[in-house]
């Protein structure tokens, strides 16, 4: 398996723009410039989002936009995906950036 420092998987709506779902939102500045200062430190970022076919070209439009470097969307890094021998459905990452998250 690669070793990555950090894999962060970020949702969207919510969490880096507004919810306005199926619109796009108005950015949400502070999580914009904390995912792009992780970016900058390291982090491998993967856009994590229910948004699918055009909706979800206007999220990654939106995210380059604003200078967000995306290492994959919605699916698992080559490394992982070597690691694991196969694609597992679920994304792995060391950070989930989500607003819906509930802290365990």
């Amino acid at each position: 398996m690669m070793d990555y420092t950090k894999i962060i998987a970020v949702d969207f709506d919510g969490t880096l723009v507004e919810n306005k779902f199926p619109r796009v939102g108005d950015p949400i500045w502070d999580n914009i410039e904390a995912i792009k200062k992780e970016k900058k430190a390291g982090a491998a970022v993967i856009l994590w989002t229910c948004r699918v076919g055009r909706r979800l070209a206007d999220a990654v439009r939106t995210c380059e936009l604003y200078g967000i470097e995306l290492d994959a969307i919605n699916e698992n890094l080559p490394g992982i995906i070597q690691g694991f021998g196969g694609d597992p459905r679920k994304i792995f990452a060391h950070e989930y950036w989500d607003d819906r998250a509930v802290r365990m």
